[in-house]
Parts: C-alpha cells; structure tokens; sequence
C-alpha cells in the first residue's frame, strides 16, 4: 500500500490505521482502521451491531473515550443529522452522514469499499463524518453535508478541509451499463463527466470514478481544491490491508472511521 504525503500509517496496542497530516496538524483526534488480525470493529455487513469493546479499543489508540462513539445505522441514503449528544446505535435508522461541533463527540461512520469523508471546518470549530457509497455518491450526500454545515453551523466552505479515506477507486469500481446510465444522466451537467466514467474490460462494463464526481461536487460548492486531501488508496487494489467488499464477498468485514474535536 503507498503512503501519499496526506496520509500517516500508524500502529498501537495491535491496530493498524492512517491519520491525515492536515487534520493532525490542527489537533483533531481520528483514525481509519486498516486490517488487523485481533481487531473486528463491527459485525459482518452494514446492518450489524455495533461492537462497543472494538471501538473502545481503537479510541484508546488515539486517546479518546470510547463511550462517546455515534455510529449511525447505515442504509446509502443522503441524510445527514446534527449530533449533540451520544446516541445509540438504534437511534439513528437511515442516517449516512453526522455533524456536530460538541466537544469529545466521536462520529463514526465504516466502510468496505464506499468512500468515507472526514470534514473539518477549523474556523467555527465544526466535525463531520460522511459514508458515501455509489448510491450515496449518486444522491449527493456529500453535499449535503457541506449545505448543512453552512446552514446549521455558519461555516464557510471555503474554510471546509476534506479528507477522502480508502475506497473502491475507477481502476476498480465497475458497474454495468444501467448504473453507468444512471451516472451519466445525473451528473451530465457536469462539463468533464467523461474524465469520471469510461468503457470497462469487459463487453457492457464501465468503470466510474465516485470519487472524481464527488470532488467536482465539493468545488461547485465553493471548496477549495487545496483542502481536498486524498489518500488515493484503492480499498480493492489493496485488499490485503483494507477491507473490500468486492473482494471479500459476502463474509466481508468492515474498517471505521472516527473523529472527534
């Protein structure tokens, strides 16, 4: 796995995980999980439990409570809900994004091959957690996040950093034709969106770049292009370190994403 100038590879208490330089710079606690033998986060697939003794375990590797964990139930919607205070799993049905700008909060969000977005707005002192699949991707949600920072929080979107954890990338992510379709119809306001979507290897394949569409997003909403951090690590292209659910198949794991101020 390569370790771009945004990222940090780290190791503790047997936990693998990368921390963006960017947010570490300005002292904002997160981690995202690679593989690591004695470390199960969650429960196989989207829909499990949380597991609470997983996370206290990985918040301990980067000095946070354990306890404060809000991890929402999943389900490749666009919805993203203010967080002001620590709710259980239960309580969040059908919620893929959080935002909060309470202290020691832990937003997480997890992921076998969908994009997570970790934001901060280091001006009105605001958090966010995004899960963004292709389905998410194709809803907008990452938008909607920016939208309800601005409106809920005051925050700025020039001011916004963005930091992109590993995900299934174009090389990798590819779909047929009708999604292909789907893609292309959506976002045909987009001048560039061939540079996003291309023919496959295989006869009625294409491949699509979510992560390209969504960055072109983020700008349209006045993001700079210096605060979008990349790890550009393929989840699939690196199926030995990270999980991937089109590599792993139906036994699939998940890694998280956590970040609190």
């Amino acid at each position: 796995m390569n370790i771009n100038k945004n990222i940090v590879k780290k190791e503790k208490n047997g936990i693998n995980y990368i921390q963006f330089k960017p947010l570490l710079d300005l002292n904002i606690k997160h981690a995202y999980t690679l593989k690591s033998d004695n470390l199960i986060v969650k429960t196989t697939g989207y829909a499990g439990t949380i597991n609470k003794e997983g996370y206290k375990r990985v918040c301990s590797a980067i000095e946070l409570n354990g306890e404060n964990v809000v991890l929402p139930k999943l389900h490749h919607t666009e919805n993203v809900k203010c967080i002001d205070k620590v709710y259980e799993h239960e309580e969040l049905e059908d919620i893929d994004g959080l935002i909060t700008n309470k202290k020691d909060i832990i937003l997480a969000t997890t992921n076998a091959d969908c994009i997570l977005y970790l934001l901060y707005d280091p001006i009105k002192k605001v958090i966010g957690n995004v899960h963004s699949g292709w389905r998410g991707s194709y809803k907008r949600i990452i938008e909607n996040a920016v939208d309800k920072m601005i409106s809920e929080y005051q925050s700025n979107s020039e001011d916004i950093i963005i930091c992109i954890c590993p995900s299934i990338r174009k090389c990798c992510f590819e779909v047929d034709e009708d999604v292909k379709n789907m893609f292309t119809q959506k976002f045909s306001f987009l001048s560039n969106i061939d540079n996003f979507v291309g023919k496959g290897e295989k006869q009625g394949k294409f491949y699509i770049d979510t992560v390209g569409i969504n960055n072109e997003l983020l700008k349209k909403k006045g993001i700079k292009e210096k605060n979008i951090y990349d790890c550009e690590i393929c989840s699939f292209c690196n199926k030995e370190e990270v999980h991937s659910f089109r590599a792993e198949g139906k036994n699939f794991r998940v890694a998280t994403a956590i970040i609190s101020l």
